[in-house]
C-alpha cells in the first residue's frame, strides 16, 4: 500500500503508536506508520512494562481498567519474547497512615470489580521475605502483570501488517500540513487523518501542546530468580508520581521473567539530557534499600534513562487537536503509556470512526487543555 492512498498516517511506532496502528488496521482502514527510529525503541524500551490499574482519579481508573481488559484479549496470542509475567502488584504500606490509604484503595477497587487483597505485616513478610521488618502491610492486586514493551510493540505492528498496514522506518516527519504531513526529505503525504503518537517529542510537531518531558532512571540487575514475586511499589509512589515540581524518587521494583530485577523509580523535570544523574540515582537506590535492604547485595548490569510525556492534569491527550480537524493526538500518558496503550488506541479509533466508546472519552480530549478550544 502506498502512503499516498492511506486513510490514516500514524507518526510514531512506540507502544502507543503501535497499538493505534493495530486498532485502526483491524477496522480495515488503510494505515501507514512512520517512525524515525526503531519500533518500540523510545519510551517503550526505557519503561518497566507494568500493566496496572491506577486510581489517582476516576478518569485514570477508567482508562487503566479498560485498557487492562483490552490487554487480556491479546495476552494468549503474544509471542514468548513479549515476556508476559502474571506477577500482580503489591502496594507496600510503611505506616498506619498508609494502611488507611490501602483500605481506601481496596474499597475503590472492589467497588469496580478489581480484585484486591489487604495484607497484614505477617502476610506481607510471607509474600515478600526480602522486605524489611516493621512495615505496616500492603495491598495485593493479583490482576496486574508485566510485559516487555519493545517486543509487544513489534508484535502489534506485525499483526497490523497482517491487516494491510504499511510501515516506514527510518523516516521522520518535518511538519504537519493542512492535508497531511511533510517528511524530512520534502515528500508531502496527503491523507485525511494524521495521528501523532510520538510521546515526549509530540510538541515538535504541534506547537503549543501542553506537554513536558519527565526524565526517569532505571536499573536492571543480574539474574536472581525468585528474589521477589510481585511488582513492588511503595504507597508513597503515588505522591511522587503526582508531584508537579522538583525531583522525586520512590521504591518500585519489578521481577522479570529472566530472573532479573528492574529497579526504579525517579522523576525529573527540566533535564533534557540522557545522562545518568548520579545524585538522584543514589537517592533512588537508597530509597529502595530502605524497603528492601537485601538489594544492596545484588549486582547491577545496566543503568539508563528515558522520558515520560506529562500533561498538567496527569491524563493523556486522546482525540482531535482543536483547530485542525484532521489531526489527532495519542500522547501525554507519562508513566502509564504501556498500561493505557490499547485502551487509548480503541478510544482513538472509535473517535475517528464516529462511534461510541466503551468508556467516556471526554476526560482525555486535548481540547480540555487549550484556551478557547484552540492551541
Amino acid at each position: 500500500m502506498n502512503a499516498a492512498n492511506a486513510d490514516v498516517i500514524v507518526i510514531g511506532a512506540g507502544i502507543v503508536g503501535a497499538a493505534c496502528v493495530y486498532a485502526l488496521a483491524r477496522e480495515k482502514l488503510r494505515v501507514t506508520v512512520v517512525e524515525a527510529g526503531l519500533i518500540g525503541g523510545g519510551a517503550a524500551a526505557a519503561g518497566m512494562g507494568h500493566v496496572v490499574v491506577m486510581d489517582d482519579s476516576p478518569a485514570q481508573f477508567a482508562l487503566t481498567h479498560y485498557s487492562q481488559q483490552c490487554w487480556r484479549e491479546i495476552i494468549e496470542d503474544l509471542t514468548k519474547d513479549c515476556e508476559y509475567e502474571a506477577c500482580g502488584t503489591l502496594w507496600v504500606a510503611a505506616d498506619d497512615e498508609e494502611m488507611e490509604a490501602v483500605r481506601h484503595k481496596q474499597d475503590g477497587y472492589q467497588r469496580h470489580g478489581v480484585a484486591a487483597e489487604r495484607l497484614d505485616p505477617t502476610a506481607l513478610a510471607g509474600a515478600e521475605p526480602h522486605l524489611r521488618p516493621g512495615l505496616a502491610g500492603g495491598l495485593r492486586v493479583p490482576g496486574d502483570f508485566v510485559i516487555y514493551p519493545p517486543c509487544v510493540a513489534r508484535w502489534l505492528i506485525e499483526r497490523a501488517r497482517d491487516h494491510g498496514a504499511e510501515v516506514r522506518l527510518g523516516v521522520s516527519v518535518r511538519e504537519i500540513t493542512g492535508d497531511g504531513c511533510r517528511l524530512s526529505d520534502g515528500t508531502l503525504l496527503s491523507v485525511p487523518t494524521v495521528v501523532i503518537a510520538t510521546g515526549a517529542r509530540a510538541p515538535e510537531l504541534t506547537p503549543g501542546l501542553p506537554l513536558r518531558p519527565r526524565k526517569g532512571h532505571l536499573i536492571i540487575t543480574d539474574r536472581y530468580p525468585d528474589f521477589i514475586h510481585h511488582q513492588l511499589i511503595e504507597l508513597g509512589y503515588l505522591k511522587s508520581a503526582a508531584a508537579v515540581a522538583g525531583d522525586s524518587v520512590a521504591f518500585n521494583v519489578q521481577p522479570r521473567i529472566t530472573g532479573q530485577l528492574l529497579l526504579g523509580s525517579s522523576r525529573q523535570y527540566d533535564d533534557a539530557t540522557c545522562e545518568v544523574d548520579m545524585v538522584l540515582l543514589r537517592k533512588m537506590i537508597a530509597r529502595a534499600q530502605e524497603y528492601m535492604p537485601a538489594l544492596a547485595s545484588l549486582s547491577a548490569i545496566r543503568i539508563w534513562t528515558g522520558f515520560r510525556d506529562a500533561t498538567p492534569d496527569k491524563l493523556p491527550m486522546i482525540g482531535p487537536w482543536p483547530g485542525q480537524d484532521h489531526l489527532y493526538l495519542a500522547t501525554g500518558h507519562e508513566g502509564l503509556g504501556i498500561t493505557m496503550c490499547l485502551g487509548t488506541a480503541q478510544l482513538l479509533t472509535d473517535h475517528i470512526l464516529g462511534r461510541d466508546s466503551a468508556i467516556p472519552r471526554e476526560p482525555y480530549l486535548p481540547s480540555r487543555l487549550v484556551s478557547g478550544g484552540k492551541p
